[in-house]
């Protein structure tokens, strides 16, 4: 997707004077957000990637498949955080391509000094097992589920 890590472009902002941000920009336009639609090329790419489905990944995350289309192709929009880290873990991301999708997509990303989130990391780096999996180990630990699309926005 892109060329240049993150990192790297921290690194280039580091030397670069507020008012040199144009050249920035233009220098560096393919690793950039462009606004248009950038959940849904992160999440096509992703899933081409692996060999997956959306149809299986929203079935495997438990969202209703219109809804679950909606959120990919953006035309509907979640404030939970829940929900997109259910469509990630269904479709095998890695805790970094999950972090990735929760920036794009301008939500929190996983914080390691959350209990919570602490815990959904390890799920996300050695994938033990389901979405039931995961709601049962945070409901043993006395967390909160993660959300299903049925629950209020």
């Amino acid at each position: 997707m892109y060329k240049k890590t993150t990192k790297e472009l921290e690194e280039i902002l580091e030397h670069t004077h507020p008012k040199d941000i144009e050249n920035f920009v233009k220098a560096n336009e393919d690793d950039l957000l462009d606004g248009d639609r950038n959940f849904m090329k992160y999440m096509n790419e992703r899933l081409k990637e692996k060999g997956l489905q959306k149809q299986d990944v929203l079935l495997r995350a438990d969202i209703s498949q219109g809804y679950g289309y909606k959120l990919l192709t953006e035309e509907k929009v979640t404030k939970q955080r829940d929900i997109i880290l259910r469509i990630c873990y269904a479709a095998n991301f890695t805790l970094k391509e999950t972090q990735n999708a929760l920036k794009i997509y301008q939500m929190d990303i996983l914080y390691a000094r959350n209990p919570r989130d602490a815990l959904l990391m390890t799920f996300f780096n050695e994938h033990p097992g389901s979405i039931i999996d995961i709601n049962e180990m945070l409901s043993a630990n006395k967390m909160m589920p993660l959300r299903s699309s049925g629950m209020h926005e």
